[in-house]
């Protein structure tokens, strides 16, 4: 063993109490405990330690399993509603960028044609295009930080 032997000593000692120690270890260890007096006393004071926590009684409500059991239950049919939700936003977001992608030419044409003979700025009118092109991203990212976020004006619980 490596480093203060009494050091060593007290982990394995708490190590052996909890979770066991390697056979190699628990030679070591008992080779120091017959040795070592003061490493034996607290080897028999966690001992003791132990067998008295074990005699403490807990009361616990009788219903207390019947009680969890419900807290689980109804945060599970919380999160199976809000999860129900989700195919709305999913299904708008599908729709609307595959509309998006299908009419983005004759989009594209409008804008321009609004452009060279309306006389609108050519910076004008392709911001106008990339504001149709986001707006559905836009409104879908709204509404799901307005569905994350608790406002304090408008509750849905």
């Amino acid at each position: 063993m490596i480093g203060d032997p009494h050091e060593t000593a007290k982990r394995l000692i708490a190590q052996d109490r909890v979770e066991g120690v390697s056979a190699q270890e628990r030679e070591w260890l008992d080779r120091h405990l017959s040795e070592c007096k003061d490493c034996e006393r607290l080897a028999a004071g966690t001992d003791r330690a132990i067998a008295l926590l074990r005699t403490v009684s807990i009361s616990v409500p009788a219903d207390l399993a019947e009680r969890a059991r419900l807290r689980v239950d109804l945060r599970t049919q919380e999160v199976d509603e809000r999860r129900r939700w989700w195919w709305l936003p999913w299904t708008a977001c599908t729709v609307s960028w595959a509309i998006g992608i299908v009419s983005a030419p004759y989009v594209w044409r409008a804008f321009s044609w609004l452009g060279h003979e309306a006389g609108v700025p050519t910076l004008v009118w392709k911001a106008g295009f990339a504001l149709w092109w986001a707006a559905p991203a836009l409104f879908a990212a709204g509404a799901l930080l307005w569905e994350r976020w608790d406002l304090p004006w408008y509750r849905t619980r």
